[in-house]
């Protein structure tokens, strides 16, 4: 089974917890920073698809706030696509891809179904 991957940022505080719990669980996974080694059209649209955009897009954040209101309002799935891939800050952290399928936001009950699984 390939390790499960976690994508985010690394200064986030919301990853440090979900890696930190990764860490203590024992739990080998491999860490890609969408902030320094960006991510792919192919890979958010992929998520979009097993999560819904709407739920990937972090609306809460500083970058998407800021966003000229022409940039939030109408919103969809190809538009949302397109403003995480230029600010991937906009993308709700993490993203965590495992075997049995794809985690985002970090919540410490699903965390520790994959730990169990991965254990």
């Amino acid at each position: 089974m390939p390790k499960p991957v976690i994508y985010g940022i690394k200064n986030c505080d919301t990853m440090k917890k979900a890696r930190a719990f990764l860490d203590h669980a024992g739990v080998a996974y491999d860490f890609h920073d969408y902030k320094t080694q960006g991510v792919s059209e192919t890979k958010l649209k992929g998520w979009a698809k097993a999560v819904g955009w709407e739920k990937l897009l972090n609306r809460a954040g500083t970058t998407f706030r800021k966003l000229p209101e022409a940039d939030r309002d109408g919103l969809t799935e190809a538009k949302a696509i397109a403003l995480m891939r230029a600010q991937p800050s906009m993308i709700k952290r993490p993203v965590l891809e495992t075997a049995s399928g794809i985690l985002v936001g970090f919540r410490p009950e699903d965390y520790e179904k994959v730990a169990r699984s991965n254990a």
